[in-house]
């Protein structure tokens, strides 16, 4: 195996990687951001019932 094929192959796993990363962020967020939708809706509808 030459240097060069080496040296693509270490690249293509950072790049790789770094998408498994952004992926699993995109996912949390999204979860996180509909817990506090959820926290925000249930506080005003129990504002408003009072």
């Amino acid at each position: 195996m030459s240097k060069a094929m080496v040296a693509v192959l270490c690249l293509a796993l950072l790049v790789l990687s770094g998408c498994g990363n952004t992926a699993r962020g995109f996912r949390q967020d999204g979860t996180e951001a509909g817990l506090a939708l959820d926290d925000a809706t249930h506080r005003v509808l129990k504002s408003t019932s009072k």
